[in-house]
């Protein structure tokens, strides 16, 4: 290792090494609280327990049963974070303490360019922020399948696994360095790349967090059951919570107009009202990864246009 990738991990070594400590100190925490899921799972309390939205309980006095699941979701809340964490603490020093202090003129002065100068600092900074995303959202995702999908687990669809799991979460890691180095670019101030991180990082994950609600990338599938019969079951998929009946001509009206589960009262009224089905919307469990890749097109996309940007200004602006 020698020239301008020397010097990006001279000043980026203690960055390194700080995103080391965490992941080994969760990776030990998740090992341990793994290891205590496994064991009460083992234990056979929760053998009866069926996949879906309802949960389940103690055959014996009817309690809830549950898992101790929280550690898990404060790292799936880490993982959401993350993206934020490092794009003010990695991404906008990377060029804005330079530019703030004025060091870069003397490393410039040395013959070195503006481009070479850059790529060493951004490929390690990109280099460090993959590896400790996607260890993380590794991490979450070993943790997480004993007990995936369960009333007493984590759902696919709650933000802390599907945003703080997969690809996803690493093109948000990048996403989150490429605003950062841009912010420093621009404000030439390191305290004030990190306010604009903050702020623009967060929008970004309170937008994603939004088209999943929305269902705006990827569209629920209806479930529809002729006559009265039962719906089919709901089990792993994430509602929409838009129910409804469909009349002969396949017009969908709410489904408080025959507001009965089931039995002779909701033939009568579907008889009544001429209806002759009913549906429900939702997302299966294997949209989860279309979720995923969607999300991870999108950030990834975001991050390499910011990097590109980030290049096309670096000559006015250094």
């Amino acid at each position: 290792m020698k020239g301008t990738l020397w010097l990006a991990w001279r000043q980026q070594r203690a960055l390194v090494g700080c995103g080391a400590a965490v992941l080994v100190g969760v990776a030990a925490l998740a090992a341990y609280f793994r290891s205590g899921m496994l064991d009460d799972l083992h234990s056979g309390l929760f053998d009866h327990c069926e996949p879906g939205p309802l949960f389940c309980s103690r055959p014996g006095d009817g309690l809830p049963l549950f898992l101790d699941i929280e550690p898990l979701k404060l790292l799936g809340a880490l993982n959401i974070a993350l993206p934020t964490l490092i794009g003010m603490f990695w991404g906008a020093p990377l060029l804005g303490r330079d530019r703030e202090l004025g060091t870069h003129r003397m490393v410039l002065a040395q013959g070195v360019s503006r481009a070479q100068w850059f790529a060493s600092r951004l490929a390690l900074a990109s280099a460090g922020t993959v590896a400790l995303s996607g260890s993380l959202a590794l991490l979450f995702r070993w943790w997480w399948e004993p007990a995936a999908n369960h009333g007493y687990g984590v759902f696919w669809y709650e933000a802390t696994a599907l945003t703080g799991s997969g690809p996803a979460a690493v093109a948000a890691a990048l996403c989150g360095l490429a605003v950062g180095t841009l912010a420093g670019l621009l404000t030439r101030r390191v305290l004030s790349a990190m306010a604009w991180t903050l702020l623009l990082t967060a929008a970004v994950t309170a937008l994603v967090q939004w088209t999943h609600r929305a269902r705006l990338l990827v569209p629920p599938h209806t479930y529809v059951s002729d006559g009265w019969r039962p719906k089919p079951p709901m089990g792993e998929k994430w509602s929409t919570g838009h129910y409804g009946l469909i009349t002969a001509s396949g017009r969908r009206e709410d489904v408080l107009n025959c507001p009965h589960p089931s039995g002779r009262e909701l033939k009568e009224c579907m008889t009544q009202h001429g209806y002759v089905a009913r549906f429900y919307e939702a997302n299966p469990a294997g949209d989860y990864w279309a979720f995923q890749w969607t999300d991870t097109a999108l950030l990834g996309g975001l991050a390499l246009s910011l990097a590109l940007v980030t290049v096309l200004l670096l000559r006015r602006r250094i």
